[in-house]
């Protein structure tokens, strides 16, 4: 049978709203908001309010809520105000009383939300989810323990599995390459010059060759295949162009109160370019393709090269961050833009864990390059478990069987969570494609999209252990027992 909606549409006083109606309480953000510690989220941002003085800010309910929609569908900025304000659920879960179609916000605040809220206090956020699945998982299978005060001695035995490793979260910048980064350069430097000239005081604008250099370079970028000479001429052309215009741009600047027509941001511009100069000349003239702290982006100068040895990127530029990850729930443990080595993270992730929970892991799943001597002196003293490669050379003689060494390699194939827990990230919340573009909002992204993988996890949990059915019965019987009370009242007229 075909059904078809005639082309006219109906005006909106014929449409027919079911915002009359009931909520629906299977709804997944009715079910999220039941389970997120609001309470305990909002103490942890009021510290980072400056004051009690002033305007009064935006309900703090409704920024949390904003930011879990945002990273949870994958929204930019404009778009999760636009599904907030689109959305009765959503304004529901943010805290609204009734549903309306105004802005909550205006976008640009989700800059200032990235500002206030650093690592230390998404780490805290991800403590408090963490609690909260404690109280719902059943007792027998909680890791977390009374602390005990004393020595090591005194604490209890070791309980739970701590599964650590390593990746990058990819900034959105274009691929670099030597030749596109000069040009770039070249081109700032042309535009600042341009702002610094004042005609009327300095006379004739100096030459940049704008046009020259433009067409050099493209003669070399339009080529499908580019070779080291060809790379190395372009290098040397955009090189001289630079130290030319460098060397205007510095003495229209040194003339008085010419700096203040510069604003901030071409301010750092202008330091940026220098150092990219001085970079690019030292590795022209040595022949090299490294250099230390090698700047990669014009505009976000802080990314660094970082080099993972994958089959599909061998470089990956972003930052790169060691997590620790305990029954589905991640928290960051480091989060830099230069390049280290994880392994030596191992000690402070493990006695996290024990702040954290009260106690030590009975297991530790992590990458070979963890397992170095040094951990694994480390673990043996702390009675932790590893399911890994041994160091130095196969027995001649080994004295595991087969059946031995499949079963713990099943047991270190669980390290794999984590590499899931990555996947779900990058493919899902955009951990491969950072959009901020700062190194504080950055960081802060980064930081949300394990939030809220946190909370994704909580209400897993949750179902899994029939939290929802409970609640409801725990509401019903709470009343059943004020009505039986109030009819007792009743029936011997005390009320």
């Amino acid at each position: 049978m075909i059904n078809y909606t005639p082309k006219n549409q109906l005006s909106l006083d014929m449409f027919d709203s079911p915002f009359e109606q009931e909520l629906e309480k299977e709804n997944r953000w009715i079910k999220l908001s039941e389970l997120v510690p609001w309470d305990d989220l909002a103490n942890v941002y009021c510290h980072k309010l400056k004051s009690n003085e002033g305007r009064k800010s935006i309900d703090i309910r409704m920024v949390i809520g904003a930011l879990i929609i945002k990273h949870k569908m994958n929204l930019d900025d404009r778009g999760t105000v636009m599904m907030i304000q689109e959305n009765i659920y959503m304004q529901y879960f943010c805290g609204l009383q009734s549903f309306t179609t105004k802005r909550p916000f205006d976008p640009s605040l989700f800059v200032d939300i990235r500002k206030r809220l650093g690592s230390e206090e998404f780490d805290t956020f991800n403590r408090h989810v963490i609690e909260r699945a404690e109280q719902i998982r059943p007792h027998q299978g909680r890791i977390k323990t009374k602390k005990i005060r004393g020595s090591d001695d005194d604490l209890p035995a070791n309980k739970g599995t701590l599964k650590v490793d390593a990746t990058v979260a990819d900034q959105e910048i274009k691929y670099p390459t030597d030749l596109n980064l000069l040009n770039e350069s070249r081109e700032n430097l042309e535009r600042i010059i341009s702002l610094l000239h004042i005609s009327e005081v300095d006379g004739k604008k100096p030459r940049t060759y704008c046009r020259k250099a433009r067409k050099e370079y493209l003669s070399i970028a339009k080529k499908r295949r580019k070779s080291k000479r060809d790379i190395r001429r372009g290098l040397k052309q955009q090189l001289q162009y630079i130290r030319r215009d460098l060397k205007t741009a510095n003495e229209l600047v040194s003339k008085p109160a010419r700096i203040l027509i510069l604003d901030k941001r071409d301010k750092q511009l202008l330091e940026t370019i220098e150092k990219i100069y001085e970079q690019q000349k030292w590795m022209y003239n040595n022949r090299k393709n490294t250099h230390p702290d090698r700047i990669v982006s014009i505009h976000q100068p802080w990314v660094r090269p970082i080099v993972r040895g994958k089959e599909k990127n061998k470089t990956e530029f972003g930052s790169k961050i060691n997590i620790s990850e305990v029954d589905g729930f991640c928290r960051i443990d480091r989060l830099s833009w230069d390049q280290f080595n994880e392994a030596m993270d191992l000690e402070n992730q493990v006695e996290r864990f024990k702040d954290f929970y009260g106690c030590y892991p009975k297991v530790l799943l992590g990458d070979q390059i963890y397992l170095n001597r040094s951990n694994r002196k480390y673990l043996k003293e702390k009675n932790i478990a590893i399911y890994g490669k041994p160091l130095g050379r196969p027995p001649k003689n080994p004295t595991e069987t087969s059946q031995q060494k499949y079963i713990k390699k099943k047991k270190a194939a669980k390290r794999n969570n984590v590499e899931g827990k990555f996947g779900q990230g990058k493919r899902g919340y955009g951990l491969n494609n950072i959009k901020a573009r700062l190194s504080e909002t950055s960081e802060s992204w980064v930081n949300s999209i394990f939030f809220v993988m946190n909370l994704i996890q909580l209400v897993n949990l949750a179902e899994k252990y029939h939290y929802f059915s409970c609640l409801i019965f725990s509401t019903l019987k709470k009343l059943l027992k004020k009505i039986i009370w109030i009819n007792f009242l009743k029936k011997y007229a005390w009320i």
